[in-house]
């Protein structure tokens, strides 16, 4: 039997080692392959290099953060490549003014202090008590400097010119699985509830004690989601 294949679509500063234990958890049920979101500088060309870097055939597409932009951007771009959509602590909305502001901010300090960049955005991505431990700190903080600055400023500049993809969400078709994290202080709950609601029948998945890294933070939690989305449960 052939095996459905998974396009996982990383987040800002995020590669495959966020999804580690998802892929590790799912090998006997689907093929996984992780998108390189580092080459373009809009979401139309990282959507663009995401199909490119995918095997053809269908898809079934997991964006996590910003790569839950991209995959909005692909049903837009090749709606027939995609089965399944999932959309992990992401949503549907465009950036805030004070959002870009502190955007650029950011994209400024990266030339003279990219490791201030990473302490500065630590504190958003997990809960209270997750930030205590060295271990999933370790990992956030070796993906980033493993993206690095350059690939960091491309992926702002694309979340900062990402358009408000609210008014399309009508016309997606296929199953949708949208997950938000009760502790998310990025991506709350509700705004989860409203894209998962602009969706044809799509559901919603709550992670309890979670932030929005629910990747790292709750493997078992989000891999049974994922396998129930897989499997089309």
């Amino acid at each position: 039997m052939t095996l459905p294949t998974v396009l996982l679509l990383p987040g800002l500063l995020e590669d495959a080692d966020a999804f580690e234990e998802l892929i590790g958890g799912t090998r006997d049920i689907a093929v996984t392959i992780v998108a390189d979101m580092t080459r373009a500088d809009t979401i139309p060309g990282l959507a663009r290099e995401a199909l490119r870097q995918a095997p053809q055939g269908p898809l079934l597409v997991a964006g996590h953060s910003m790569g839950g932009y991209v995959a909005l951007e692909i049903m837009r771009q090749a709606p027939e490549r995609v089965a399944r959509l999932a959309l992990l602590n992401t949503h549907a909305r465009p950036d805030t003014p004070e959002s870009i502001d502190n955007r650029r901010r950011l994209m400024a300090l990266a030339d003279s202090d990219f490791e201030g960049v990473v302490n500065t955005l630590m504190p958003r991505l997990m809960t209270g008590e997750h930030l205590q431990d060295p271990v999933l700190t370790g990992i956030v903080a070796a993906m980033a400097h493993g993206v690095g600055k350059e690939a960091f400023k491309r992926q702002e500049s694309a979340i900062i010119g990402r358009i408000d993809s609210r008014p399309h969400l009508k016309a997606i078709r296929c199953p949708t699985q949208v997950l938000a994290a009760r502790n998310d202080a990025i991506m709350p709950v509700e705004i989860l509830e409203e894209l998962a609601n602009g969706i044809p029948g799509a559901k919603l998945d709550v992670v309890e004690d979670c932030g929005h890294m629910a990747p790292i933070e709750r493997p078992p939690e989000v891999t049974r989601i994922m396998r129930n989305w897989i499997q089309g449960a």
